[in-house]
């Protein structure tokens, strides 16, 4: 497996992934070791000199007057790792620790934070061996850093607290670390506060997130056109002139998959004559592409913020190039929350227009001619009733979790740290909106689809038809009602692993 380097430049989104989902091993390039190195010379020396420095030889937060004598400053950064490690509830995901552990090791590559070499390097042995520590839900603010999970990190690389192996096996730190071959770190000046006082928790939730709705959105176009294409809609709405009248990039881009996807399409052509009365189709299928488009172009905001926060030493103090190690506020975690609620409200919104597609097929007053919910009987059969229940259960939870945590803030350290961005929270929320998405996408898939069956002998599109190829390798078509739910996560697995995508873009070529 290739080894992703980490430098005193920024990681890429690939590297990203790589190492917290893909268990990819982890070194320090040349370049970081030297700028390591070079920062501990100026902690050392601010911490053996009489003037108190703050993380170096005072306290912290609220406690930073008191000045820490040098035989406790050991116990000190000890002491902080140990009061911070305070997380409660749920395990956290493993490859949120994973993407954590590597963005805070990130910016101890940058030199900024006067780490020691060994420390660094531990943490990057930690990962190389799947040593995941165990983090958990609550804890962080999203200010002075993911405090709490860094924390669980920090216990582990001193040798306490609970890890998980390379096999998910729940073990000791120490244990974990001796099977390795890592020797525990014994923490000196400042090295505590460098190991938790980052945005790397809620910064790497963001990649993962981007990443994924990147390939949903995509996803979302398939499912729209699949959509129109059984409701006998018009694809003459996704022209490139007429998407050009309002030039917004991710509009135009999602109107382009849309015409692509449903190109050739039988059914389309099938209602296309002079025999056509209908004038305008929903709002849910001819707005498909400003909706979508919208979502897209927010992402790509989002995704600028996580490339400059990628490029990033958040750390408080920070040692400069000129050896001054000056106190900041760059810790707050205001521009990575305000993204994270964003992607929230956005997968919110593409769920709902969504459902709404897929709702328009179970009312026979609306889907042209197919029967009651896609029933086989209706009346003794059910169909996809359920089915939209589930979807609208979700969305309801959806629009729940897109509203934002970053307009909360609860003073906290005796009111040292008096605006906070709920940074974390936010986070914590998108990857469940993510999740929600996914499941809304697959039921949306697998409801067109029956309805594309369903118009039989008129022939899907090639694309379209691709994705009703790939369903029916495991999921049967129309007919007496059946258990449902072994079908919805079976489309569930196929829209999360990009499967769907896939068929698509084997077929037609990448979509945009």
């Amino acid at each position: 497996m290739t080894v992703v380097h980490v430098g005193v430049g920024p990681l890429s989104f690939d590297d990203v992934l790589a190492v917290a989902r893909h268990d990819a091993p982890v070194a320090l390039t040349d370049e970081a070791v030297a700028a390591i190195e070079q920062a501990r010379k100026h902690v050392e020396h601010l911490a053996s000199a009489p003037t108190p420095a703050y993380g170096i030889s005072t306290g912290f937060g609220a406690l930073a007057t008191r000045h820490i004598p040098s035989e406790m400053r050991a116990q000190l950064q000890r002491s902080l790792v140990r009061s911070h490690a305070a997380g409660s509830g749920p395990e956290v995901e493993r490859e949120v620790v994973r993407a954590l552990m590597l963005l805070r090791l990130s910016t101890l590559a940058t030199g900024h934070t006067g780490i020691r070499l060994q420390t660094a390097q531990t943490m990057a042995g930690m990962l190389t061996h799947g040593i995941t520590p165990v983090v958990r839900e609550y804890g962080s603010l999203g200010c002075s850093g993911d405090l709490a999970p860094l924390s669980h990190c920090a216990l582990a690389l001193i040798g306490e607290g609970e890890v998980r192996d390379a096999h998910g096996t729940p073990m000791p730190a120490a244990e974990a670390l001796r099977a390795a071959g890592l020797e525990p770190v014994e923490l000196e000046a400042k090295e505590g506060l460098a190991l938790i006082n980052g945005t790397d928790g809620m910064l790497g939730m963001l990649v993962m997130a981007i990443h994924d709705l990147r390939m949903l959105l995509r996803t979302a176009d398939v499912a729209a056109a699949m959509s129109v294409e059984g409701q006998l809609g018009t694809d003459r709405v996704f022209a490139a002139d007429l998407q050009a009248l309002r030039p917004h990039p991710g509009q135009a881009d999602s109107a382009a998959n849309l015409a692509r996807v449903l190109a050739d399409s039988g059914v389309v052509a099938s209602h296309r004559g002079p025999d056509c009365h209908r004038v305008q189709d929903a709002y849910s299928l001819r707005c498909s592409p400003q909706v979508h488009g919208a979502a897209r172009d927010t992402v790509e905001h989002a995704a600028q913020v996580a490339a400059r926060e990628l490029a990033s030493a958040v750390d408080n103090p920070v040692v400069l190039g000129d050896g001054r190690v000056e106190s900041n506020g760059n810790f707050h975690g205001a521009p990575v929350a305000y993204v994270l609620d964003f992607l929230a409200i956005v997968a919110a919104d593409v769920a709902s227009i969504s459902e709404r597609r897929t709702d328009r097929f179970l009312d026979k007053a609306r889907s042209h001619g197919l029967p009651p919910f896609l029933a086989d009987d209706p009346g003794v059969d059910s169909g996809h009733m359920i089915a939209q229940y589930t979807q609208a259960a979700i969305v309801s939870e959806m629009k729940r979790l897109a509203a934002p945590a970053s307009v909360d803030s609860i003073p906290s350290s005796a009111m040292q740290e008096d605006h906070v961005s709920m940074g974390w929270s936010a986070a914590r929320k998108l990857r469940r909106a993510v999740d929600g998405l996914t499941r809304v996408v697959a039921i949306e898939v697998l409801t067109a689809a029956r309805a594309l069956d369903l118009r039989a002998p008129l022939a899907p599109a090639p694309a379209t038809g691709a994705v009703l190829a790939l369903l029916r390798q495991t999921v049967p078509g129309p007919g007496p009602d059946r258990h449902l739910s072994p079908e919805i996560e079976e489309a569930v697995d196929l829209v999360r692993r990009g499967a769907v995508l896939a068929a698509v873009e084997d077929t037609i070529g990448d979509l945009r």
